[in-house]
Parts: C-alpha cells; structure tokens; sequence
C-alpha cells in the first residue's frame, strides 16, 4: 500500500526548485535501478549521472529546452550498448561464474547460444534490445524516486545524436536512451502539481485469461 500510495503522488514534474537530494536517497535510486531485471542478465546499458550544471545546460537546447533539465539536483542519462559483442557477452557470463563460485554446463551453453546470435544481429537491431533493458532499469530508479519523495521527469524529448556528442558516449559504445531529471517540484510555479492523475480504469487496462 506504502508503495502505491508514493505512485499516486507522483508526475511527471515540470518545474523544479533546484534543491539538491541527499546523496543517500540517490544511491538507494540507483542502486535500485542496478538490481533491476534484464535479458539474460547482461544489463546492457550505462547510467550517467550529471550534476555539472555547465553541462546541463549544454543539454537544455537539445532537449527542447525543458527546464527541469537545469533545475533539477541529478540527471540521469541512461545509455544503452550501441551493440552486442562478443568481450561484452563473455564478461557478464564470466562475472556470473566469479561471483557464484562454479560454472554450469546449462548456463555454459546458453553463452554460446547468445554469442552465436547477437554479435551476428545488425547494431541498430542490438541497440533497439539493449534500449529496452535501460527502459527496465528506468522505469526502476523511477519508481524508486517514488518510493523516496523525489520527483522525476520521464524524458524521450531530446536529441540523442546531441547528448550523445556532449557526453562522449558513441566514443564509450553507448547511445542515450532516455533522460531522467530528479530533484523536488516548484509547486508554486509548476501547473500540473495539482491536476488529477489521469489513468484507464483496471477494467479498461487489465484483461484476465483464466
């Protein structure tokens, strides 16, 4: 109940006051997004935490000059792997093995079936699989922010190719995905604070196959 209580409380933010969130709450967010599920457990993607407001506002025009970009205390960039490839594939599986101690021959052969597939696969078929693990950890860290009082703007306005540039990331492999200002509304400034939440009924949402 606590936790969808939080979920009502919150929106999609549009004015931000520039308070900074303490630094415990933004390492609970982000470990949150860390423990999140992806396929095969490969978490193909980075989350780029900016504060530097130079850069922010660097980010500002190409992210139709939304001013939660700014004013918020941390943006979140997640980027995702431009692609799959075979050193990346291997490191998770050899993580896996390090950090439970033994290796399995099931598991052994599902990283031989992954690395017959996705170094094969076009990148932009990869990236578009990696994105949608990164939206996972996403939607995680936003739920989390929830659970913490902190207000958070989903984001896919922006130029990518853009932030991309200004944050080195195609150097790294990686390519934005989505953004994620968090900090504390302007309630006084901000004209959704107010407005009721607006969401399709169960009936309309939730179909049951029994």
């Amino acid at each position: 109940m606590e936790l969808l209580e939080k979920l009502k409380w919150r929106y999609a933010t549009k004015k931000m006051n520039g308070e900074k969130v303490p630094q415990d709450k933004i390492d609970r967010i982000l470990e949150a997004a860390r423990l999140a599920p992806t396929s095969s457990g490969l978490q193909p993607f980075e989350i780029f935490v900016v504060t530097n407001d130079a850069i922010k506002e660097r980010i500002k025009p190409v992210a139709w000059n939304q001013s939660v970009v700014t004013q918020c205390s941390h943006l979140l960039v997640f980027a995702a792997w431009d692609t799959y490839t075979e050193d990346r594939i291997n490191y998770m599986f050899d993580l896996t093995n390090e950090l439970r101690g033994f290796k399995n021959e099931g598991w052994e052969n599902y990283r031989k079936q992954l690395l017959k597939i996705y170094p094969k696969q076009d990148a932009e078929v990869n990236f578009n699989h990696a994105a949608k693990q990164a939206y996972i950890a996403f939607t995680t860290a936003l739920t989390a922010a929830a659970f913490e009082e902190v207000d958070a703007t989903p984001m896919e306005g922006f130029d990518a190719d853009a932030v991309d540039a200004i944050l080195g990331l195609r150097e790294k492999g990686l390519r934005s995905s989505v953004l994620l200002p968090i900090g504390y509304r302007d309630a006084s400034e901000d004209w959704l604070v107010d407005m009721v939440k607006v969401r399709k009924s169960k009936d309309d949402l939730v179909t049951i196959v029994d």
